[in-house]
Parts: C-alpha cells; structure tokens; sequence
C-alpha cells in the first residue's frame, strides 16, 4: 500500500517544519520552566507503542517529577495540584505536547494515530483491544484526542474513583474509537482528523468529529453527561 509510505514521508515533513517554526519560542520557554516547577525542561516517560512496544515520548515539564505515584497517578484531573505554575497554561494550550515532533522524527510516533497511554491505562483495555490498538502508530493527535481533548473534565464531579471510571467507561469507548480509525484511516481521514485538531484551539465545540465524521461511535450518555458536569463547575 502507498499510503504507510506517504504518510512516512508526511511525517517526517510536519516534524521537520513544526521544530523549525517553534525553535524561536523553545529558548524564551525553556528558561520559564527552568525557573518555575521544578526547574526542568523536558519530561521523558515510558509510554506502549506501535504493535504494543514501549518508548520514551518527549514532553515540556507540566507536572511535579513524582506526579505518577501521587494524587490520582497517570490521570490529570481538574485543577490538579501536581501541576506546576506554568504547566497549566501548557496543557491548556496543549504546547506541551510540541517536543513529540522529535519522537514523530525519530518514526515511534505519527501526526495523527491512537495516543500513547501509560501501561496501567493501557492495561485497563480487554485483551482484544490491546491486540488492534496500536496496529499503527501512536499520534500527536487522533480521533480519541478529539473527542477527549478536555480529559480532565470528565472526571470532575463523580461519584467514584477516577481510574474506575476511566476503566469502565472511558477506555471501552477509546477503544470503540481506536477500531473506529483502524477501519477508516486514509489520507482524508488523516486530513480531516489534523484540521479538525486546529479547529480546536479556537473552538471548544466537541460535536465537530461527530459531525464531520457521521459513523463514529456514539459518545455514550454516562461520559456526555460527566462532561457537561465539569463544564459546568
């Protein structure tokens, strides 16, 4: 098939153009984050991969160093206390995740693919779906990126622990997603899916994916209306 190698070869574009764009802004960014936090730059942690294999993705530092085995642990949660002063506004903005531009050059990543999870929240899938969910290459951005692009507030206002619902609701619809985009990926999905992205920054609209892309798996009412619980707080 053409279209691995055109997409290689996309990629390697994107990530060429987008370190180049942003290197003016990394001095004046890096130095913040020296200064604030806890004065390191980049975050590097082990994360499943293409066809299930582990790798280190780059990130800018947003969260304290022990983060993982404190508070709620590999979820980000509103308001979350381990974030540092200047994290919050790199999330917000989701700049910290720019510095994935080196693991998409390096090629164990794609611009647009499933999102790398941490091994306790990949672990939370059925065995089927750990099987199809990285049969390509983990994204900067994907379908599941979009429609949780607010993560944090679903978590807001439950009734139960965060990683059970992650676990019961949550990551049974990513993985609907996830087999979603392996049935459907193509060069116009992969378009649609990174305009669909910059539209997002202005836009906090999250019906957009659903309505360009009309066969998507429906967002099931408990997460809907966790949602619109923590819009409205």
């Amino acid at each position: 098939m053409i279209y691995p190698f055109v997409k290689r070869f996309g990629d390697l574009l994107a990530s060429l153009v987008g370190m180049t764009l942003f290197l003016p802004f990394f001095i004046p960014l890096a130095i913040a984050l020296k200064l604030t936090g806890e004065g390191y730059v980049f975050y590097l942690q082990e994360r499943i991969g293409f066809r299930n294999q582990p790798f280190k993705i780059w990130k800018f530092a947003t969260m304290l160093k022990a983060s993982p085995s404190l508070g709620t642990g590999s979820i980000t949660v509103k308001n979350d206390w381990r974030l540092t002063p200047l994290g919050k506004y790199l999330r917000g903005s989701k700049v910290n995740e720019i510095p994935q531009l080196i693991n998409i050059f390096i090629g164990n990543m794609s611009v647009v693919g499933p999102r790398p999870l941490m091994k306790v929240d990949f672990m939370k899938f059925s065995p089927e779906v750990q099987a199809r969910f990285y049969e390509c290459k983990p994204g900067l951005t994907g379908i599941a990126s979009l429609i949780f692009r607010d993560e944090e507030k679903y978590y807001h206002d439950i009734q139960i622990d965060p990683h059970e619902f992650d676990r019961l609701y949550i990551a049974p619809y990513k993985g609907k997603l996830e087999a979603w985009y392996a049935l459907n990926c193509s060069f116009k999905t992969d378009f649609l899916i990174i305009l669909l992205t910059a539209a997002a920054v202005f836009s906090s609209d999250q019906k957009m994916a659903f309505r360009v892309f009309k066969n998507l798996p429906p967002l099931p009412e408990t997460i809907a209306t966790a949602h619109h619980s923590g819009e409205r707080s």
